[in-house]
């Protein structure tokens, strides 16, 4: 099954660790990267500059198993920036550098008519709130267009309401983009923070499953960090999947690696429970390392052995 990606792909500088420097990251980019590790089709959207940096970022996810053909050239502009600040209890803190990132101008380029036809007759799209937050309103309408045919021809679309204040004007704006794409989702991937902050007060995980399955959404799994997650389903209960606790040494990509492990396991056939229990042995291996997207390991291989057999 073929998965096609939106998003906006940065150059990473993490403060900590042995390892600390320039790496890439990016919400989106961190699921497509773990999914192309678990062996499945995923091509991924962005642009980037025409720059040397840009062509190693390239190479570096085609290395991973990312198919990089839509990710388009900006003869002008370069990658984004962010960096990671991590605390002594594993939390992370972010600054940012993409105002004038490539990928806010990837809908201008030359070759997203190609990347939209693909699309359409794709399996699977996934793409976050983040990704609609750095494209001007008529791509956003184009995207949710492509999502909603997606949809209609019998596809899945994943959304993830992954929530920054600063890459929107207002709270209000946030909000109705969200609603929007929630209206278009087959399968729901928030988290409880998030929502409580674009909402603006606080709610419960089945208050937000609610929520989403009441805008058009089918499945909805609310990621509720150390309480696991809430899996809904139109017509029937909604049920807990509890979590093991584990020392985190970096919460940074532990939502990206769980939306990729349900993701995986829901594209192979096997049901929501234990597509979670898959999202959180991965984000499990995510947070016991630094960095959105830590390396493969040993540990890593023997996880991804387990999840084929």
């Amino acid at each position: 099954m073929s998965v096609i990606i939106f998003g906006e792909a940065m150059l990473e500088y993490h403060s900590g660790g042995s390892s600390g420097g320039l790496r890439y990251g990016g919400d989106t980019l961190n699921t497509a990267i773990h999914l192309a590790r678990m062996g499945h089709d995923v091509a991924y959207v962005t642009a980037v500059g025409s720059d040397p940096i840009s062509d190693a970022l390239v190479a570096g996810w085609a290395a991973e198993g990312i198919d990089t053909r839509f990710v388009l050239r900006h003869p002008d502009r370069n990658p984004g920036i962010y960096a990671i600040h991590v605390d002594v209890t594993g939390e992370r803190s972010f600054l940012y550098w993409r105002d004038q990132s490539a990928a806010r101008e990837m809908f201008g380029q030359p070759g997203m008519a190609d990347a939209l036809a693909h699309t359409v007759k794709c399996d699977f799209i996934y793409y976050s709130l983040i990704t609609l937050a750095i494209l001007p309103e008529s791509a956003r309408l184009t995207l949710l267009e492509a999502a909603c045919a997606v949809r209609e021809a019998g596809g899945n679309v994943a959304y993830d309401s992954n929530f920054r204040m600063r890459l929107w004007p207002t709270r209000e704006a946030a909000w109705q983009s969200s609603q929007g794409a929630i209206a278009c989702a087959s399968i729901g991937l928030p988290t409880n923070s998030d929502e409580c902050e674009i909402a603006g007060t606080a709610l419960t995980e089945q208050e937000i499953a609610t929520n989403w399955l009441d805008q058009g959404c089918f499945e909805v799994v609310v990621k509720a960090g150390e309480r696991g997650c809430l899996l809904a389903r139109r017509d029937s209960e909604m049920q807990t999947i509890p979590v093991n606790r584990l020392i985190m040494v970096d919460a940074s990509g532990a939502g990206d690696a769980f939306n990729a492990g349900y993701l995986s396991a829901r594209i192979e056939g096997l049901d929501p429970e234990q597509a979670a229990a898959r999202g959180q042995r991965l984000a499990g291996w995510v947070i016991r390392r630094h960095g959105a997207v830590p390396p493969i390991d040993d540990d890593l291989r023997q996880l991804l052995a387990d999840f084929r057999a």
